[in-house]
């Protein structure tokens, strides 16, 4: 398969973008804001949810290199984001923003 130019960031971004929702729905009592904003050549998401508890890597005392559901969204969102701000929210819960660039640097 021949990657097109542009897809490649494009669905880092979706996959950004499913991964901060999926985790406020399943961790953060679900998502209460989403945006996103398309400046100068990068994707800003941000996703409020509820809960003011941080996001943390899930840890798998399972051997290495094995293959387990779950707690891969973090990790993911921390690899294809080039910056990632978390704030807390007056009214309560958090904010997570995360920038995707479009094109490298």
């Amino acid at each position: 398969m021949v990657e097109r130019r542009g897809e490649r960031p494009v669905g880092d971004a979706l996959l950004v973008a499913s991964e901060l929702t999926t985790n406020a729905m399943l961790h953060g009592g679900g998502v209460t804001e989403f945006e996103v904003m398309l400046v100068d050549r990068e994707i800003r998401l941000s996703v409020s949810d509820h809960s003011r508890e941080l996001p943390t890597p899930a840890e798998h005392p399972d051997e290495p290199g094995s293959m387990r559901i779950g707690g891969h969204g973090w990790p993911i969102i921390c690899r294809l984001a080039r910056d990632i701000t978390i704030a807390e929210l007056r009214a309560g819960g958090k904010c997570i923003t995360a920038v995707v660039p479009l094109s490298p640097h």
